[in-house]
């Protein structure tokens, strides 16, 4: 159960239900008339969040911005629909009875010694009883509630980035080089070669060629790449201390052995036992209680 002073931190924040579902955000939350405390949580629910659902804060519990209670979206879309008096912004009783009986709460109006209504939840945890008068008490113990929340624990972004590298490929390459070719005078080629004048200066030019290893880049798609999660499930152990109340036997503070006892026990060769008192400072057994009933509180049951 939340305190008063975590009112005003939890409107606004995220409602979050028994399977980590989030359910809505917190739009309202109502006090108890004669504790001050919170009893009553709101939020939106239904298509564009059109519906405004109450959720009782009995066994809800805040950390950092995440409100949780004992129930599921469903549950909480599903309950009854009721609206506070337009004067007064309470809750009529009847409409506080459906609901309690809706989220399996005992509902009663009366009102216990410590100004909290008396009653009993029927969905487990602690038992508490109305003063009753009979010679029986009522012996309490806190049970824990162990479940889940989602919380934000990182983010991860995919991000693609320019790297510039040297490529290095070998081409091969072919270029013209000059070679002198000489042939002796034959019958085939005499005339050709007295055609021209006898002795002269003569010059014959020949052009040459190689290749050259050029580059062109073009761009082309290699891969797509996405991200995705993986859900993960592991062991985490928890630990918590829980309370509970014992009850033992006590004997009246005066109550001594009898003179016809001692003489029994010496005739024995018995040393008599000395009175059983409770130690000093001993405090009485008290119960635990927990809030529930009209006004999600109860009464403490007699010790």
């Amino acid at each position: 159960m939340i305190s008063s002073e975590q009112v005003s931190a939890v409107i606004g924040q995220t409602m979050y239900g028994s399977d980590g579902e989030k359910i809505g955000k917190v739009g309202q939350v109502y006090l108890d008339d004669q504790t001050g405390q919170p009893e009553w949580a709101t939020t939106k629910t239904g298509m564009f969040g059109s519906s405004e659902n109450f959720v009782p804060l009995a066994d809800a519990s805040f950390s950092g911005d995440q409100l949780t209670v004992p129930y599921d979206k469903d549950k909480v879309q599903d309950a009854p629909r009721v609206e506070p008096d337009p004067d007064s912004g309470h809750l009529a009783q009847s409409e506080e009875a459906e609901l309690y009986h809706y989220y399996g709460l005992d509902y009663s109006e009366t009102a216990s010694d410590s100004g909290l209504p008396t009653g009993t939840r029927d969905n487990g945890g602690t038992e508490t009883a109305a003063p009753s008068s009979d010679d029986a008490m009522t012996r309490s113990e806190e049970q824990l509630r162990v479940g889940t929340e989602n919380r934000e624990t990182g983010r991860a972004r995919l991000r693609k980035y320019v790297v510039t590298e040297n490529v290095t490929q070998t081409v091969p390459v072919s270029r013209e080089e000059v070679r002198i070719e000489r042939e002796p005078i034959t019958d085939a080629n005499r005339d050709a070669a007295t055609s021209g004048a006898d002795i002269t200066d003569d010059e014959h030019e020949v052009t040459l060629h190689e290749e050259r290893a050029v580059t062109e880049k073009e761009t082309v798609p290699v891969e797509r790449v996405r991200m995705d999660k993986d859900t993960v499930t592991g062991e985490e152990q928890v630990s918590e201390r829980s309370a509970r109340s014992r009850s033992r036997p006590r004997a009246p503070k005066d109550r001594t052995p009898s003179p016809a006892a001692d003489l029994a026990s010496s005739q024995r060769g018995a040393v008599p036992a000395p009175p059983r008192h409770p130690p000093a400072g001993t405090a009485p057994t008290h119960l635990l209680s927990e809030p529930v009933g009209h006004g999600s509180a109860c009464a403490d049951a007699p010790g």
